[in-house]
């Protein structure tokens, strides 16, 4: 029985292939920073030199957003679903210690388990860049400590704690509230079931980047779907697109944030302006077309009824995919391992 009213059942497999069928549904997506977020490698903020935008050919640094920092927030958000609905176990699958391999995050998102098998993510992410430029989009903060008793270091200083003499400064790199990275989240030959789950956690994840810091709230705007027999544009192409957008409307200024409803606007404009250059056969659901399938999805998601049916139905598609598709170790060799494992 399908969930959705508002899009066609042709957008979707009704089992999960095996091999690539040429079905492609494109989640558009713009994530906008709400706090301090840590996107880094090496205690540095990833950024890349690229062209300002598609018609502005003058080079930026933007801040970058590496796929695995998208992706990774996502599917352990859906992973904490699965476990609260009884779908799935700490102790059956751990991320990136061991899957089990029969879930719809394992069978969706992909693994790789050295000689058990792997099987290729179904989500396509790519690295999403800043609309703005780095030094617009980026503040370093001054760090320290306090003890318990109160003192605290100040910046040239340092603190004292049990009469010796403590370091407790720190400069860090943040990226500021109010920064856009628009994201394009791509799913190969999707059931329903499987897209709604993406989707859901798309909806859900509130925080990326750094995972030992307190803060990286972070908001997923979605602002469309695009179905289609072929990949579509890049981040970067729809960042710059956006970018000389707003330029010619005069609504970039480095020393404010840009104007969120702005930017929606530039991304649904020209992510269409985009999809008119394509050359391949493709349906766009964005602006008021978007509107009401989003609307469906929340309703869905927001429930608890809608939530468990789409998560069963979902674990049920990757269960009988596990078991016609993935080979299992046989008993013997599961027995092997464990005796090599003890030293026997």
């Amino acid at each position: 029985m399908p969930f959705l009213k508002t899009l066609d059942a042709k957008f979707f497999q009704a089992n999960i292939p095996y091999k690539p069928m040429g079905k492609y549904a494109h989640l558009l997506t713009v994530r906008v920073t709400e706090s301090y977020p840590l996107f880094q490698t090496d205690g540095e903020l990833n950024k890349a030199r690229v062209r300002a935008g598609i018609k502005d050919e003058k080079p930026i640094s933007r801040l970058t957003m590496f796929k695995r920092k998208q992706s990774t927030p996502e599917r352990l958000v859906g992973r904490e679903l699965l476990r609260n609905y009884g779908l799935m176990t700490a102790e059956d699958c751990e991320y990136n210690v061991k899957f089990a391999m029969n879930n719809p995050d394992c069978i969706i998102y992909g693994f790789a388990i050295g000689d058990s098998g792997s099987e290729k993510s179904k989500v396509v992410v790519d690295t999403a860049f800043s609309i703005t430029a780095f030094d617009e989009s980026h503040e370093t903060f001054t760090l320290n400590a306090p003890f318990e008793n109160g003192t605290m270091a100040s910046k040239g200083e340092a603190g004292s704690k049990a009469g010796e003499v403590t370091s407790r400064i720190n400069q860090q790199d943040h990226i500021k509230p109010q920064v856009f990275f628009p994201s394009i989240v791509t799913l190969k030959d999707p059931t329903e079931a499987g897209f709604l789950y993406v989707f859901n956690n798309l909806l859900r994840t509130r925080h990326y980047g750094a995972q030992t810091t307190r803060t990286g709230r972070v908001r997923n705007e979605l602002i469309g779907v695009v179905f289609a027999d072929g990949e579509i544009t890049s981040n970067l192409r729809w960042t710059q697109a956006i970018y000389d957008q707003l330029q010619a409307e005069n609504k970039l200024n480095s020393r404010d944030p840009l104007n969120e409803n702005d930017v929606i606007v530039a991304a649904s404009s020209a992510i269409q302006s985009l999809m008119s250059e394509e050359f391949i056969v493709h349906t766009d659901f964005v602006g008021a077309k978007f509107t009401a399938l989003l609307n469906e999805v929340k309703s869905l998601t927001g429930s608890e009824e809608g939530i468990k049916g789409i998560l069963q139905q979902a674990d049920t598609e990757a269960k009988a995919y596990n078991k016609k598709h993935i080979k299992q170790k046989s008993e013997a060799d599961k027995a092997k391992s464990e005796k090599a494992a003890k030293g026997g």
